[in-house]
Order: C-alpha cells, then sequence, then structure tokens
C-alpha cells in the first residue's frame, strides 16, 4: 500500500508532475479535492522557502497527511530580483498570465541586462513535526517579445541560453528536464527516498 501525501496545489499540470516523479517511490500523490481539504494560505513568507513551506504545513494539518508543496518564481536581475515571491501576483489580481508577461516586458525596456533566473523551493511536511525542504534554479535571460505557446506563467518570455527558446517553444519533457520545478523536484525526490528509507 502507497504511502499517501496530498499535494497543495491546484494545478493539475503541477499536480501530473509530481505523481510522474514521486510514483517510482511508491508514492501515491492525492489532490487537496481528493484528501477533502480546502485551505487557503496566505503567502506571507519572504522567500520561496518560507511560501512552500507554509502551505505545506496547513495542508498536512488539515488533511492529517503528510503533504507537499511548492513556491515558485521568476527573478529579473534588471528589477532587482523581482517580481520573486510575488510573481503570481505582479500587476495585481487583475491581470493573466498574458498581461503579467506584457508588464514584464514593458518594465524591461531599455534595459542592459536581460539576466533572469526562475527558482523553486519544494516544502514537505509530517503528520509527526519532520520536515524536508528542497530547491531548484534556472538561469536565462528575458526575451523581447512572448514567443512559444507552451507552459503557463512567464515561459514563453524566459530564454533558455542552452536551447537558444523560451519555455514556452519547449515540450513538457524537455522543460521538465532542465527547469527549476524538475531540479527542486529531483533533489527533493532523493531526500523523500532517503527519509523513507529510515
Amino acid at each position: 500500500m502507497a504511502e499517501k501525501f496530498v499535494l497543495a496545489t491546484h494545478n493539475p499540470g503541477k499536480l501530473a508532475e509530481m505523481k510522474a516523479i514521486l510514483s517510482g517511490l511508491g508514492v501515491e500523490v492525492i489532490s487537496l479535492a481528493e484528501a477533502g481539504v480546502s485551505v487557503d494560505v496566505e503567502e506571507t513568507g519572504a522567500t520561496f522557502a518560507e511560501n512552500a513551506m507554509l502551505k505545506a504545513k496547513a495542508v498536512c494539518a488539515a488533511a492529517g497527511l503528510p503533504a507537499i508543496a511548492d513556491d515558485s518564481g521568476l527573478c529579473v536581475n534588471a528589477l532587482n530580483g523581482g517580481p520573486g515571491v510575488y510573481s503570481a501576483r505582479y500587476g495585481g489580481e487583475g491581470l493573466d498570465d498574458r498581461g503579467r508577461c506584457m508588464l514584464l516586458l514593458n518594465s524591461m525596456r531599455g534595459q542592459g541586462t536581460r539576466a533572469a533566473h526562475f527558482s523553486c523551493a519544494v516544502a514537505c511536511a509530517f503528520p509527526n513535526g519532520d520536515t524536508l525542504t528542497a530547491e531548484g534554479r534556472c538561469d536565462g535571460a528575458i526575451a523581447f517579445a512572448p514567443l512559444g505557446d507552451g507552459g503557463f506563467g512567464y515561459d514563453p518570455v524566459f530564454l533558455v541560453p542552452g536551447k537558444g527558446k523560451t519555455f514556452g517553444q519547449l515540450s513538457a519533457e524537455e522543460k521538465s528536464a532542465i527547469s527549476h520545478r524538475g531540479k527542486a523536484l529531483a533533489a527533493f525526490a532523493e531526500k523523500l527516498r532517503a527519509y523513507l528509507g529510515k
């Protein structure tokens, strides 16, 4: 019988990604709905790791099961590391992904450096109080216009140097092989394997 972990997200893409990565560990990843849990966690942390842990602990407490959460965002050098932890709320509530990309491109006008990186922190909280964390990072640059319709969020404006393409132009497999979330989840899977093996 696989151990059940609740994933603290409403994003079906993240759920599928997490199921694929953790199924090899004999872990069953279930959604908030499958766990019968509805919690709205305010992301008040100053870092991605703090926000991920806030979500994991709240869902763990509500579900009584181990909970996994992640927080990620885009950090742009010319914007002093912004939008950072505010990536999903950049420009306010009324903007969709495309609106946020266009706002970012407008604020980058005339900037000499376009260097940026995506950061992701994964946190896991267990009912016994134990916690695990892992982080991943993918360096790149901000494109001059959106390219590609793949992915979500800032993917169409995030250029991957070695590929000469944006995340929005890569297949899901190509993206997860090099992405911040892919790296964080791989590191997390290793830590979880060691933890479950104790």
